[in-house]
C-alpha cells in the first residue's frame, strides 16, 4: 500500500485505482491521453516525486493524513487553505516542515487585534543618512506563509492578507513587487473561542481553495506523537525543489477533464442552490445561499492536481467527489433554521454528494456525458 491508499473503512478514506490509465480513461479521456503523452512529462513519475515529499513530511507529521495530501493539492492547483482546528493539531509543524522538504522559505504571522497592514505587507522607511525612502517587505513575502488565527486581526488586515493572495503582488510607494513562486497560504481559525474575534466575511473566505476542518489524532496517533516528543526531531531531506514544482503546475494544466466531470462538479454546486430541482427539498429550509461559481472552478482545478497525486492525466467523478466537501463547505451560507438545529454544512453537503453522485436524480453531468 503506497502513501496515498487507504483502507476502505479508514474515514476520508481516498483509495487509487490501480487499473492502466487508459482503461480508467475511456472514452474522450483515453484518447486525450493517448495524443499528449509524454507531451509534458510522466504523470507516474511526478507522483512518485510528490509521494516521496510527502512520506518525508510524514516522517515528522503523525496522522492528518488527509489534511497533508490536501495541502499538497493546493499547493500544486495554485489555490489557498483555511485550517480550522483546535490548538496543539500540527498545523505551524505541517507547513513548516513542507517548507523544507519542497525548499521554500517559510512565515509565520500570529493575527492580534493591534495588527495593521503595514506589519503584513510592508512599508516605505525614511533614512535620514539618505533623505529618501526604502521599501522593506513584510513577512507575506515568503513561499509559504502561516496565517495563525487570522479571525483575530481586523478587517483591514485579513483585506490585505486576501488581496495578496488573489493578485500575488503587493504595491507599496507606487512600486509593485511580485510574490515568490510557490506561494502558499495556510490560515488558520479557532473554532473553539469567539471573543474578540473577526470574523471573516463569507465573500472572502470563497477566496480560500479550501477549508479543511482537522480532527483530533486518535489513540494510537497520539501514543506515537508523545512518544516522538520526548525524542530528538528527525532531520528533514529536502525532496522538492521550486523547479519541479512549477513543471508539475505545468503537467497539472495539462491533465484532461471531461466535460460530463465538470457538469457533474456543476451538478454538485448546483444542487446547493436549488436542492429541490436535484430530489432535495427537505435541504431547501436549511440552505441560504448556495455554493458560489468559484466551488465547481475550484473542485475542478483541485481534482486536476489529485489526479496528478494519483498517477493519471485525466480526472475522473471520484476526484471531485472526494474532494467536494473541502472545496465547498466554507461556501455554503446556513439558514437560520439549520444553525438553531445544529446542522452543520458538512452535513448538508453529505446528503448533496450522497444524492447527486448516488445515480437518483438525471442532473446535467448525465445530460452532458
Amino acid at each position: 500500500m503506497n502513501d496515498f491508499e487507504q483502507t476502505d473503512d479508514e474515514e476520508m478514506s481516498m483509495s487509487h485505482d490501480d487499473r492502466p490509465l487508459a482503461a480508467v480513461a475511456g472514452g474522450a479521456g483515453a484518447d486525450h491521453d493517448d495524443d499528449h503523452a509524454g507531451a509534458a512529462g510522466d504523470p507516474l513519475e511526478a507522483r512518485a516525486a510528490l509521494e516521496e515529499a510527502l512520506y518525508e513530511i510524514k516522517r515528522v507529521i503523525v496522522g492528518q493524513d488527509a489534511m497533508l495530501e490536501r495541502v499538497m493539492v493546493a499547493l500544486l492547483a495554485g489555490g489557498h487553505v483555511l485550517l480550522e482546528g483546535v490548538p496543539g493539531l500540527a498545523k505551524t509543524l505541517t507547513i513548516k516542515t513542507l517548507a523544507d522538504v519542497v525548499g521554500g522559505s517559510f512565515r509565520r504571522v500570529q493575527f492580534t487585534p493591534d495588527l495593521v497592514p503595514s506589519d503584513l505587507v510592508g512599508t516605505r522607511i525614511y533614512r535620514p543618512d539618505s533623505g529618501g525612502f526604502d521599501v522593506e517587505l513584510g513577512p507575506v513575502f515568503g513561499n509559504f506563509l502561516l496565517a495563525d488565527e487570522i479571525n483575530r486581526a481586523p478587517a483591514k488586515v485579513q483585506s490585505a492578507l486576501l488581496e495578496v493572495m488573489q493578485e500575488r503582488q503587493v504595491t507599496i510607494g507606487g512600486e509593485t513587487h511580485a510574490m515568490p513562486d510557490p506561494f502558499l497560504v495556510l490560515a488558520t481559525q479557532n473554532p473553539i473561542e469567539s471573543e474578540g474575534t473577526y470574523p471573516l466575511p463569507e465573500a472572502q473566505v470563497d477566496r480560500f481553495l479550501m477549508k479543511l476542518v482537522v480532527d483530533y489524532p486518535t489513540p494510537f496517533e497520539e501514543i506515537e506523537v508523545v512518544g516522538r516528543s520526548i525524542a530528538p526531531p528527525p532531520a528533514v531531506q529536502e525532496r522538492l525543489t521550486a523547479e519541479a514544482l512549477v513543471r508539475y503546475r505545468a503537467l497539472v494544466e495539462q491533465v484532461y477533464v471531461d466535460p460530463g466531470v465538470v457538469a457533474y462538479a456543476v451538478d454538485l454546486a448546483d444542487a446547493t442552490r436549488r436542492p429541490g430541482d436535484h430530489g432535495l427539498a427537505d435541504l431547501q429550509p436549511l440552505i441560504e445561499y448556495g455554493v458560489s461559481p468559484r466551488g465547481p472552478i475550484g473542485a475542478i482545478a483541485a481534482a486536476r492536481a489529485l489526479a496528478l497525486l494519483r498517477g493519471r492525466r485525466h480526472v475522473t467523478e471520484g476526484d471531485v467527489r472526494d474532494l467536494a466537501a473541502d472545496v465547498f463547505r466554507h461556501r455554503l451560507v446556513l439558514s437560520y433554521d439549520a444553525l438553531a438545529d445544529d446542522v452543520s454544512a458538512d452535513a448538508v453537503l453529505e446528503r448533496v454528494i450522497e444524492v447527486v453522485g448516488g445515480g437518483r436524480h438525471v442532473g446535467l453531468s448525465e445530460d452532458v456525458a
